[in-house]
């Protein structure tokens, strides 16, 4: 399940990159969650060839992931406004706490 949770995030960060046969692949499988057979009726290639292109995808947004680091920031990111949240509750300060949990919904 991590995995699919994986290839989802990087789908979400790097899918419009890729070209729009190969989107309209990869989000069938990971998002519509159709097996390899129901995506190779949908598109008219091979099951191998599905398979192909999802390895090809998945591998390409990876390397992606691995020069820009789009996901690693956004987590970052998550996890600082956790703790200006969890700082600025434990302080009174509901100003900064509802502004950082405005940009927090934002992510």
């Amino acid at each position: 399940m991590e995995e699919k949770i994986r290839r989802g995030r990087l789908f979400d960060f790097y899918g419009e990159l890729l070209s729009d046969h190969q989107k309209e692949i990869y989000e069938a499988y990971v998002i519509d969650d159709l097996s390899m057979t129901e995506i190779a009726d949908l598109v008219g290639i091979t099951k191998q060839g599905v398979s192909d292109q999802i390895r090809r995808c998945s591998q390409s947004m990876e390397e992606m992931e691995q020069k820009l680091k789009l996901c690693e920031r956004f987590d970052r990111i998550g996890e600082y406004l956790d703790e200006i949240i969890r700082l600025a509750k434990s302080q009174g300060l509901t100003d900064i706490e509802d502004l950082a949990g405005r940009i927090s919904e934002e992510l």
